[in-house]
């Protein structure tokens, strides 16, 4: 039986974030100024290309510290929107703490295919690996997070058959996927479908809850106040996880929504922050 109207439009609220939180734009600003004012307060090396076009690129932040960790962070916006410098303030508390961080850009749909947004994000990885040497991170330590359509690129690297590549299985140590799209069926079912244009196969393929992980540990968090959808998706991901032997702690955030909830990563006591300490081996994280 096909989806009624009915189902499209219960499926279509459930996805509508902005809808849901009519002041997105207030967020938005706010990404921009604390973004800004963090790499005027620590310079970084900005636009490094991993591919042929301008958003295949990576600002990389590093610390004081000689050869800390590395905490790769890819941005949300649906796959359609957005851009790894509205986040570079994710990068402020985990630099401090002595760790480098790594926004990642890709190209956006409809001008490329999910298939080729998940390849960018392994491309840049690899990169970072093969390239740690040169920048002075400890390519030992990489751990990957990400917000939203963020979230479900963090997981897809996640399920990466790194040997592939010629690089090792266990290139990522951890993951921390913040309100993340884990089953790509109701974005191919929705209104995001006008733009992603997923098909049956694509959606399947590129759906990390039916890719087993690799054996590193996940965190998989969200605000309080996002849709039932959110809720459901992170809920199955991080059972799906639990499922294969990986460890894997859910963490609900009172209060915040799907806008302020990566915002809220600018405080050092934030779960999200201290799950990637943790993860990394920086002081006052929990794995």
């Amino acid at each position: 039986m096909g989806l009624t109207s009915a189902d499209r439009a219960a499926l279509d609220a459930n996805y509508n974030l902005r809808a849901r939180v009519p002041e997105h734009p207030v967020y938005f600003e706010r990404y921009a100024r604390a973004s800004a004012a963090f790499r005027a307060r620590w310079a970084g090396c900005l636009d490094l290309p991993y591919g042929d076009s301008p958003r295949q690129a990576v600002d990389l932040f590093l610390p004081e510290t000689p050869r800390p960790p590395l905490l790769v962070f890819i941005h949300g916006g649906y796959w359609q929107a957005l851009d790894r410098k509205d986040f570079s303030f994710v990068g402020e508390r985990l630099v401090e703490a002595g760790a480098a961080v790594a926004l990642v850009g890709y190209d956006l749909a409809p001008a490329v295919d999910m298939d080729t947004i998940v390849r960018q994000i392994r491309q840049s990885l690899a990169l970072l690996y093969r390239n740690a040497a040169e920048h002075g991170f400890d390519r030992d330590r990489i751990c990957v997070a990400g917000h939203s359509a963020g979230g479900h690129l963090a997981a897809m690297a996640l399920a990466t058959d790194w040997p592939d590549f010629g690089l090792p299985g266990d290139l990522i140590k951890g993951v921390c996927a913040i309100s993340g799209v884990f089953d790509l069926e109701p974005i191919r079912l929705c209104y995001l479908n006008d733009v992603v244009q997923l098909d049956v196969e694509q959606a399947r393929r590129n759906s990390p809850i039916l890719l087993p992980p690799a054996h590193c540990p996940v965190t998989v968090t969200l605000g309080e106040l996002e849709t039932e959808a959110f809720h459901q998706q992170s809920r199955a991901y991080a059972e799906a996880v639990r499922r294969n032997g990986v460890p894997c702690e859910l963490v609900v955030q009172p209060g915040l929504d799907h806008f302020s909830v990566i915002m809220a990563m600018t405080e050092a006591a934030n779960p999200a922050v201290r799950a990637i300490h943790g993860q990394l081996g920086l002081p006052g994280g929990h794995a």
